[in-house]
């Protein structure tokens, strides 16, 4: 086991560690793991101050190293993730790049993808979602999943809601962009909450077989 201390080892079990500071995913991810019976814990819950670099080449290597590195520092069960918007008329870009497309705020990415598309007519503005969540235990085990969610990229920003480039991507099913939909359909039909739901099983197995050792 990789606990740092005794104050580790006399915390509650069922408890999962979601290795994001990120407000807007922190929302989500509460949302998500609702089901499982385990309480559902932050960095800053624990006074983890990480900043793990995402080098990896994958989303998967990406989600790997956070998850492993906050199941190190914390003994808890972990779920990292990596996720990013590919656009097909840019060959996939921004990709694992979505996050540092470019210096500034999200209001910043969002207008410098526009300007790279703005030559693009919309049957051509293809895209989607991708998300890989790993879970790490402090037992050495390791699990990943994934997600993904067609749309296409808006021709302008429209909706309140979401966070990154939610308000662009627009989804023909729902006739909105993810920023225009209620949360409890977004968590329904977004990368993040797949990747979730795909890997619930093992995260409802995980937990429970921690709350009796």
């Amino acid at each position: 086991m990789w606990l740092q201390n005794d104050i580790q080892l006399r915390r509650p079990v069922r408890e999962i560690l979601v290795a994001t500071n990120n407000p807007g995913k922190q929302r989500e991810f509460t949302e998500l793991l609702a089901s499982l019976p385990a309480k559902v814990l932050f960095p800053l819950d624990l006074g983890l101050h990480i900043d793990v670099k995402e080098t990896g080449a994958t989303y998967a290597e990406n989600a790997k190293l956070k998850a492993q590195t906050f199941v190190t520092a914390s003994g808890v069960i972990t779920l990292g993730d990596d996720s990013g918007l590919e656009v097909d008329a840019l060959d996939g870009a921004p990709g694992l790049r979505s996050a540092r497309y470019t210096p500034g705020s999200d209001m910043d990415r969002l207008t410098a993808l526009l300007n790279h598309l703005k030559n693009i007519p919309k049957e051509r503005r293809t895209a989607r979602f991708r998300c890989v969540v790993a879970i790490a235990t402090p037992a050495g085990e390791l699990y990943t999943a994934e997600g993904e969610c067609e749309g296409t990229i808006a021709m302008a920003p429209s909706g309140s809601g979401g966070f990154g480039y939610d308000p662009v991507f627009y989804i023909p099913d729902q006739g909105k962009t993810m920023a225009e939909l209620d949360p409890q359909v977004k968590n329904r039909l977004s990368h993040r909450a797949r990747a979730v739901q795909a890997a619930l099983d093992i995260l409802q197995r995980l937990v429970l077989e921690e709350s009796v050792l």
